[in-house]
């Protein structure tokens, strides 16, 4: 008998992409909410640092984190949903934090890195995707 934590195949590779959409698309919906939810307050810290305008910006940054997280936690057009994301931690890494210290652009560098491993391991068999795959 083979001891599988030795192995080097994953385990199960539909459920390391359920786990992590679950925990990315999550920690997503919860950065998004804090947004949504105190939308004034972020119209006063956000900058125009891509030249559409703050209020525009905000609301990208809403869209791509709240609604884009919910619909990559679902697994409902991942691939299409995380670029959205990677956008604006790409934004948001070289542009909005770009002079700071690599500390302070830590979370939004890791999202970055994140957001292209969900994009290259797509959704899964457990996702809306696999479901809608079946039935259509």
């Amino acid at each position: 008998m083979k001891n599988t934590l030795l192995q080097t195949r994953p385990l199960s590779t539909d459920l390391a992409a359920l786990l992590l959409r679950l925990i990315f698309g999550g920690l997503f919906i919860y950065h998004g909410w804090q947004k949504l939810s105190n939308y004034e307050v972020m119209l006063t810290m956000f900058q125009d640092i891509i030249g559409i305008g703050i209020k525009p910006t905000v609301i990208l940054v809403i869209f791509a984190e709240f609604f884009c997280g919910i619909f990559v936690l679902l697994g409902f057009f991942t691939r299409l949903s995380v670029i959205p994301i990677f956008i604006t931690m790409f934004v948001a890494f070289f542009v909005a934090h770009g002079k700071d210290p690599f500390q302070v652009k830590e979370l939004p560098f890791a999202f970055l890195l994140l957001s292209l491993v969900v994009f290259v391991l797509g959704s899964g068999k457990y996702s809306l995707d696999a479901a809608f795959r079946k039935n259509g």
